[in-house]
């Protein structure tokens, strides 16, 4: 379970909240998505993918054979679970979806020029499969849009809602439920008992009532959602409103209070019955766990065949740059915040682990020559594929810092710690969005740590690929880091 989840109990019928999702201060609504349109979007894509190479193959006079299968089965992984694409505009659709699948296509490549495979199917039957695959892909998707928006506008589907709370939250939430595109919702104002000077100024003129008159309000004017954003403090007072909104055909929404909560892959539990919604917790649970880990075992695997006479050149550079271990072993803040060893190769004349670590610097002292080279190149970097098939870190995650400095900045960065929810990584999200480097001022490392905190609110193993990417070209073009 997430740390800082709440939960909220009632003596009839539990009340479920909404989805919430909480971005750089601002709260996003979204209704929770319904189980078909979630499962459709999770497969819908990689599916395509996988049967249509299957497809061609049989088209073509090609028996699919064992290896098409399994190429099958490794396509649908690389794009399992599929984005929901369902309310994007189409050309960004269309962007997005060019964009994941050349990142898968760049994965297979590497995969198949590493094991040899490549010659196993005919070079025109895969062009004419990986050029068709994305337009069917969006061809799909826009009939999936047009259905949806068929739907909206049935007349069954108009639903008038309301805000009971007009405070800072009430007025957020009735921002974003006006701004709805997914239904027919139409917001009708807020119920309140607090005068005009306590609520927020941008709901003056909505008010519709009282909480007394919240109830009768709603069964005689038919409204079909009700989104409650009173302080948990007001419990009688919420207990009785309650049982009096259990007296309407409306569904009912408690919204609760975070927007001063940076949530992490907030989330609805069901716990024997008592709804629990996660804050704050790993996006690494279940089939994602799975998913990560293998992906993780296949990449390093091959990415270390590859690079393997790199990793001999670099040893012996290192060996004679002066003396000291080829490899240094550094202690790092893994998942939930344990310590574990981290591979490098040694780019310094010291090794320093201890209680202080100075970070390096543009023309550090301590650098030599050859470890400038392997430092500016990420090349110290590759020993870490190893710690990637021990378990102790992932190719893609936050980059684990030293103790010292975790020590440091976990006292004045604001959920700093909370990065140590996955295994850190070798590349991250921050690394390819220009926070490569020396961390010099708090901001650079809050910067930092904020780009840390998207990847895990928007973690997918197509974000996991698409960094993969960025990153090999960061290596030959990147000019900060030292």
């Amino acid at each position: 379970m997430g740390i800082g989840s709440l939960v909220f109990k009632h003596s009839h019928r539990p009340l479920l909240p909404p989805m919430l999702e909480h971005t750089h201060g601002k709260i996003v609504f979204q209704r929770a998505p319904q189980p078909v349109q979630a499962l459709v979007a999770a497969v819908m894509e990689p599916s395509i993918a996988a049967l249509l190479l299957l497809g061609v193959l049989a088209l073509n006079g090609q028996a699919p054979g064992r290896a098409g299968f399994i190429l099958s089965l490794m396509i649908f992984g690389l794009g399992y679970p599929g984005r929901d694409r369902f309310k994007d505009a189409p050309a960004r659709a269309a962007l997005d979806i060019t964009t994941s699948w050349l990142t898968v296509l760049g994965v297979l490549a590497l995969i198949g020029y590493a094991t040899s495979s490549l010659d196993l199917f005919p070079q025109p039957v895969l062009l004419g499969w990986a050029l068709a695959t994305p337009v069917l892909q969006w061809g799909a998707l826009a009939l999936g849009q047009q259905w949806l928006a068929r739907q909206a506008t049935h007349p069954g589907e108009h639903r008038s809602v309301v805000v009971i709370g007009s405070g800072p939250l009430g007025a957020k939430v009735a921002q974003s439920l006006k701004s709805r595109t997914d239904t027919n919702s139409e917001f009708i104002g807020f119920f309140d008992d607090r005068s005009g000077d306590r609520v927020d100024a941008t709901t003056g003129g909505r008010q519709l009532g009282s909480l007394r008159q919240a109830a009768t309000y709603i069964r005689e004017h038919g409204v079909g959602e009700v989104h409650i954003t009173l302080p948990l403090g007001s419990h009688p007072r919420m207990i009785e409103l309650l049982e009096q909104l259990q007296g309407t055909t409306a569904s009912i929404f408690f919204v609760p209070d975070v927007t001063g909560v940076g949530v992490i892959q907030g989330r609805l539990h069901d716990m024997d019955g008592i709804p629990v919604v996660g804050l704050c917790e790993t996006p690494f649970t279940g089939i994602n766990q799975l998913v990560k880990r293998i992906s993780d075992i296949v990449l390093a695997s091959v990415i270390l065949v590859l690079i393997s006479p790199v990793l001999l050149a670099v040893a012996i550079g290192v060996k004679r740059s002066g003396p000291g271990p080829i490899i240094f072993k550094q202690r790092r803040n893994g998942l939930d915040g344990k310590e574990i060893v981290v591979y490098k190769f040694r780019s310094m004349r010291t090794l320093d682990d201890g209680a202080v670590v100075r970070q390096a610097t543009k023309g550090d002292p301590r650098l030599t020559p050859f470890g400038a080279f392997i430092r500016k190149t990420s090349l110290d970097e590759l020993p870490q594929f190893i710690n990637v098939l021990q378990g102790r870190m992932s190719v893609v995650g936050p980059r684990p810092h030293a103790v010292a400095h975790n020590e440091q900045y976990r006292q004045i960065i604001k959920a700093y710690m909370v990065r140590h929810k996955v295994k850190p990584g070798i590349t991250g999200w921050a690394q390819v969005n220009g926070q490569r480097g020396e961390t010099d001022t708090i901001e650079k490392m809050q910067a930092r740590v904020e780009y840390d905190l998207e990847y895990l609110r928007n973690w997918s193993l197509g974000l996991d690929l698409q960094i993969i990417l960025r990153t090999v070209r960061l290596v030959f073009f990147d000019r900060h880091a030292y």
